[in-house]
């Protein structure tokens, strides 16, 4: 089961139980993260599920890992015959994420009727009046 999900203005496609790398998320180390603008669903079976713009009921939930800063990147801008030449370094944010569940709403719907209890049946009043006239 994967799905594709909108985050800090990107697309990612998640699996259960991989560790993902997004842009820098205000949430504390430890906390739960929950992802409700799903875009695409895929369920075991294969049957994909494409949101319009996304899927109703449908979640992704996560824990943050850790924050941190990816690997630095050099931008070297030049003119030739100027002698203009800048030099800059950058380190983007990140925030490690282990994906831990994509919540579909067709399981929500499978969990809720397996810890329905059962209704005990109810007399009618067809046999109170049948035992009435006897």
């Amino acid at each position: 089961m994967y799905a594709l999900i909108e985050a800090c203005g990107k697309q990612y496609k998640v699996v259960e139980g991989e560790t993902v790398f997004f842009e820098k998320l205000d949430s504390e180390e430890g906390k739960k993260v929950t992802f409700d603008k799903v875009i695409l669903v895929s369920d075991e079976n294969g049957k994909v599920q494409i949101g319009n713009p996304y899927v109703k009921g449908v979640k992704v939930e996560g824990k943050v890992i850790s924050h941190g800063k990816a690997k630095k990147i050099i931008v070297f801008k030049m003119k030739a015959k100027k002698n203009e030449r800048k030099k800059q370094g950058h380190r983007q944010p990140y925030t490690k994420v282990e994906i831990s569940s994509i919540k579909t709403a067709a399981a929500k719907a499978t969990t809720e009727k397996s810890e329905d209890k059962p209704v005990a049946k109810k007399t009618t009043a067809k046999k109170t009046t049948e035992k009435a006239e006897a």
